[in-house]
């Protein structure tokens, strides 16, 4: 599958929750930030993220791809129930985007490096 094609499908899962698929997109040794989480942390963060922001959807705003790596902006439009990025959200609507990079290796998110726009965040609360 191109690449491309199999990020989409890899945020469709993200967005469907389908957590027993995720091995078929991240490898076992996933690594986040330079911590390396292993597929079952990455896993319990992603699951923590929904809890925290039950309405949390992927939306792909901008999409670069050069094997092995993918580059991405994502979108997001979602309530916090309480606290995010250690703000006081408190169930307010918030927008913002992330910038990530993924690395690949056989076919399989192998390293993540994200960053999140905090200071929208902070703009649209206040803070």
């Amino acid at each position: 599958m191109p690449l491309p094609d199999l990020y989409r499908a890899y945020i469709d899962c993200l967005n469907r929750r389908d957590w027993a698929e995720l091995g078929r997109y991240v490898g076992g040794d996933v690594e986040h930030n330079g911590r390396p989480l292993g597929l079952a942390g990455y896993r319990d963060m992603l699951i923590q993220d929904f809890e925290e922001i039950p309405d949390l959807r992927f939306r792909i705003g901008l999409l670069v791809c050069e094997p092995p790596r993918v580059a991405a902006r994502l979108l997001f439009d979602c309530t916090p129930k309480d606290r995010f990025l250690g703000l006081r959200v408190d169930g307010r609507r918030v927008s913002f985007t992330e910038n990530v990079f993924y690395e690949y290796r056989d076919s399989r998110i192998a390293s993540v490096w994200s960053v999140i726009d905090k200071a929208a965040v902070e703009a649209q609360i206040g803070a």
